[in-house]
């Protein structure tokens, strides 16, 4: 039987009348081969911040912090209230507009303030700019055991290891 008939044949499931029927999808089933891993690694991805020199990729993730934060609701005025009320003192829309512009030569954010807008937007993906530069990541406190216990179990391995090749060369000796 030609591939084409095998595909065709009318006592095959799916099909009526010679015509392949489809079959609709269970909305409450998940599909298992869409899962994707959840992000360990808080940050921005490198499109984000790109190149060029660190007060430009600072002003880029800044802006795209305060652009989420936007469309989830909370405008650069609400930030800049806010973040005043964690400081107790005014924070103004401007200094904020200035952060996140590549443009301005002032544009420092002092380390008190992005605290109150980490703080204030809840974007923990702010947190991991500066330790990613220096090959750290920044993790939620719920893997720190998981990562504790792998590296315990990948030392464990290496002892392992080193205690078998040790033992063989004993046994050589004799």
């Amino acid at each position: 039987m030609a591939r084409h008939e095998a595909r065709l044949h009318p006592y095959r499931p799916g099909f009526e009348g010679g015509r392949l029927m489809t079959r609709h999808r269970d909305p409450h089933t998940k599909d298992l081969l869409a899962w994707e891993a959840q992000t360990v690694r808080v940050g921005f991805d490198e499109e984000v911040t790109g190149r060029g020199d660190l007060s430009s990729r600072i002003a880029r993730f800044l802006a795209r912090a305060l652009a989420d934060a936007k469309d989830a609701g909370m405008d650069r005025n609400d930030i800049a209230r806010a973040m005043g009320e964690y400081l107790d003192r005014p924070i103004a829309k401007a200094t904020i507009d200035k952060w996140a512009s590549e443009a301005a030569d002032d544009r420092r954010i002092d380390l008190d303030c992005f605290i109150a807008l980490v703080h204030v937007t809840r974007d923990l993906r702010l947190l991991g700019f500066m330790p990613a530069m220096f090959g750290c990541a920044v993790v939620a406190d719920r893997y720190v055991d998981l990562i504790e216990l792998h590296e315990i179990e990948e030392h464990e391995r290496e002892v392992a290891a080193r205690k078998s090749a040790l033992q063989a060369k004993v046994r050589g000796r004799r």
